[in-house]
């Protein structure tokens, strides 16, 4: 059996393959952020569609943390009850399920929370008005924020949590010095600026409990002048495992980085795929827990390899499931041609018009 098919365990979650349906905005929850039967059917159709782990969508851990709209939301104890649902469904269809906890930072959008944004330091030229800077006794709710949404999670029956610390949200802005500006003991050194994130972490073990998995996305990089660069990510990464989190997802970008984002334009040929590979393989040699590789990976020899070659561990892609949940089960079947994603981005026009995430190029949807 290739080692992409073999059964694998992060913490107590056996999974089934090495694929990971890696987090994006569907734009299918309610204008308060429930799940919506939508929003589960998409999922159960990527878990019948064979993809190993499901990672939701984003998910707010505060109101005033919402990025965009009719985005998942996980803020409150009345939204477990559909968020339960989703679980029960996704995990009926055989798939395992991860949530994803966010708060947007100076990237939440004020037309939707009806307040100014937060930040680590009031950086002005990001967005349309200048963030509020965070005092410590902001940051501390904060942190209690996230560890309630991880216990909400679980008791909707989540396999597992995933931080994100990535792409410019909150605690990935408390990690770049792009954003942090700070002089207190959040920030300044790398330690200080990892301290937001390791105290949402250390929380939120205390919330779930030892055998519950808790997985983490990072920026290898955040591709903008004074950014995150990878000896720190490496650093930031080395003080999570010694924190033993379950597993990393390496990504990189900002909203600033243009053509050197998360979710890159083009990816026409092999040599434009997997576009963090050499942050991963230097990820590998440094950080001893579970990498899960995301970044234009779109030919199922290349994950093979990246596999074989112990560059990841977990192979994670999302633009390609938007337009084939069935890919992994096609590749399984012995069809290994690659994914039928043009990588144009044009999947998130139908989400920005408030119809849900969908490829404009699958003429099953015209």
């Amino acid at each position: 059996m290739p080692k992409l098919f073999e059964p694998t365990v992060i913490n107590a979650m056996t999974l089934s393959n090495r694929f990971v349906r890696s987090a994006t905005w569907e734009g299918m929850a309610t204008a308060d952020g429930a799940c919506t039967p939508k929003l589960t059917a998409l999922l159960v159709n990527l878990a019948k569609g064979g993809v190993g782990l499901i990672v939701t969508g984003h998910a707010y851990v505060r109101q005033d943390g919402q990025a965009g709209p009719w985005q998942l939301g996980v803020y409150k104890d009345e939204l477990v009850p559909g968020l339960q649902a989703m679980t029960d469904a996704v995990h009926a269809a055989g798939g395992k399920i991860v949530m994803q906890l966010n708060h947007a930072g100076i990237f939440a959008n004020p037309e939707l929370t009806g307040q100014v944004p937060l930040a680590p330091s009031t950086v002005e030229g990001f967005t349309g008005a200048p963030p509020r800077d965070m005092t410590t006794k902001d940051i501390h709710g904060m942190v209690q924020a996230f560890r309630q949404s991880a216990r909400r999670a679980k008791e909707a029956g989540f396999d597992g949590i995933q931080i994100h610390s990535a792409h410019g949200f909150l605690l990935s802005q408390f990690l770049s010095p792009v954003f942090n500006h700070r002089t207190d003991e959040y920030g300044g050194t790398l330690e200080n600026r990892a301290r937001a994130l390791m105290q949402v972490f250390q929380a939120i073990r205390e919330a779930v409990g030892p055998d519950y998995p808790v997985l983490v996305k990072l920026n290898s990089r955040d591709f903008a002048e004074n950014g995150l660069e990878l000896e720190d990510s490496v650093h930031v990464g080395v003080m999570l495992a010694e924190g033993e989190i379950d597993a990393v997802e390496l990504s990189g970008g900002l909203p600033v980085s243009r053509n050197l984002g998360a979710a890159r334009v083009g990816i026409n040929s092999e040599d434009k795929e997997a576009y963090f590979r050499n942050e991963a393989r230097v990820f590998k040699e440094k950080v001893p827990v579970p990498l899960i590789l995301v970044g234009g990976i779109r030919a199922y020899h290349l994950a093979e390899r990246l596999v074989d070659e112990g560059v990841a561990d977990y192979i994670s892609m999302s633009r390609p499931f938007i337009r084939e949940p069935g890919l992994i089960r096609r590749w399984r079947s012995g069809d290994l041609r690659r994914a039928a994603c043009v990588s144009d981005n044009k999947c998130f026009g139908p989400v920005r018009a408030g119809e849900g995430v969908y490829c404009v190029h699958d003429t099953e949807k015209q």
